[in-house]
């Protein structure tokens, strides 16, 4: 039978091996995730674009950042809108969103910053307006605004050092460093799946997080380094349910509930409590799944109100209803989450907790819906996660789709389903 299966070969042309799932080979796997995590090295004419050219003579960082991110070769790989502002956000140790305000707002002046970009980004020295340290910049001008002050690390590291294998290039013993090591494996995850990052994870907390924890480094804070190593723990739990350990999964769950105690972020307590009840869902432990999602609810109601904690709280609490039948009980928890989710938060989201948005919440309602039979609900709401999920959110959209087609396929219209397959 294998002989006749037609051969599968990845986007460079290499012909995959039989017992390779993925869609690529192993060294196009290898290189999705280093540059996940680093730029990568670029040959001199990829620098040579109008776009560049207008970025450079116009002085402004954040024009060189989009020129470079929407580059007809990153197009051409990763889709109409090039490589995402938050995987760049990624290599810098930035935030999304400072990205978004550098790329639009006033040139970047700060001659820490436009270095610290240069180096990250690998920019030929040639096309800088401004001299690298060691000499003094071309244009004299090196003062910070106010605006750059709140969007710029005044001390932008060089390029400092995470790991050996793969090479992360990330600020550490921090608040910033530890949540930019969080974006940067979430970022990674949404590329190419956790499964493949469990054990730089894991290796992550060991070599870095830990002697924070107990005392090696001692000009560290102690409760912060709590705090981070219950948010990278139950990451590792995540990828370790992508990759079907769900055992091991557990584990980390259970076990950063017991450091967020030590770190007392209550936001990301109850966020943890909503990944066990997503695991014992998976688990096919329905009482449990609802009952951590109750004791999420408890904590969350004597504190100020997170809208989106609550919605999520309450799909997790619509799911074990749902596998349980209870179709009012179900629809009502969702019809709630719905209209929690339109409210405003009482106080900023924690840095360590996920984003629980309206594609989340179309999602969990899909699951619901087909698990209650109502098959038309179901797919519409499969067909939102679809809309309201970017290119680059390819895991959420794929999950999206895989539902859709079950629906599709529920519904008696398989040609449709193997389609969307």
């Amino acid at each position: 039978m294998d002989a006749n299966r037609p051969a599968r070969y990845c986007r460079c042309g290499t012909r995959l091996a039989r017992d390779n799932k993925s869609s690529q080979c192993a060294p196009c796997q290898t290189k999705a995730r280093d540059f996940i995590i680093q730029p990568p090295d670029l040959p001199d004419e990829f620098w040579d674009t109008d776009q560049f050219r207008d970025a450079f003579t116009a002085q402004h960082i954040g024009h060189v950042s989009r020129a470079y991110r929407k580059h007809p070769q990153h197009i051409a790989v990763y889709g109409k809108d090039g490589i995402p502002q938050g995987v760049v956000a990624g290599w810098l140790g930035l935030t999304q969103a400072q990205i978004s305000r550098i790329e639009n707002g006033a040139p970047v002046r700060h001659l820490d910053s436009l270095t610290h970009w240069a180096r990250t980004l690998r920019i030929p020295e040639h096309l800088l307006w401004f001299k690298l340290p060691g000499e003094l910049p071309a244009n004299g001008n090196v003062r910070m605004t106010e605006g750059e002050m709140a969007t710029i690390p005044q001390q932008a590291p060089p390029r400092p050092v995470l790991l050996q294998a793969p090479s992360f290039r990330l600020p550490l013993g921090s608040s910033n460093g530890y949540a930019s090591a969080i974006q940067s494996f979430r970022a990674a995850d949404r590329q190419v799946g956790g499964g493949h990052l469990y054990a730089t994870v894991v290796k992550y907390l060991q070599a870095e997080v830990a002697p924070r924890m107990f005392g090696v480094d001692h000009g560290s804070d102690g409760r912060l380094a709590f705090t981070a190593a219950a948010a990278l723990t139950e990451m590792a739990g995540w990828m370790a349910h992508d990759a079907g350990r769900d055992q091991a999964a557990g584990q980390h769950f259970a076990r950063s509930l017991d450091l967020v105690k030590l770190g007392n972020d209550r936001q990301l307590g109850i966020h943890i409590l909503a990944s066990m009840s997503h695991l014992a869902h998976h688990q096919r432990k329905s009482a449990d799944a609802i009952q951590y999602a109750r004791r999420g609810r408890e904590v969350l109601a004597r504190g100020p109100r997170l809208p989106e904690l609550e919605a999520r709280l309450l799909a997790m609490q619509a799911r074990g209803f749902a596998v349980l039948r209870r179709s009012d009980d179900c629809t009502q928890l969702l019809t709630e989450a719905e209209r929690v989710l339109e409210a405003q938060p009482a106080e900023e989201r924690s840095p360590w907790v996920s984003h629980f948005d309206e594609g989340s919440l179309a999602n969990e309602a899909a699951r619901c819906l087909r698990q209650l039979g109502d098959l038309t609900q179901a797919e519409r709401q499969a067909e939102r996660v679809i809309e309201l999920r970017p290119g680059d959110r390819t895991r959420s959209r794929a999950f999206g789709q895989l539902i859709l087609v079950t629906v599709l396929i529920a519904q008696g219209r398989p040609d449709e389903a193997c389609a969307v397959a």
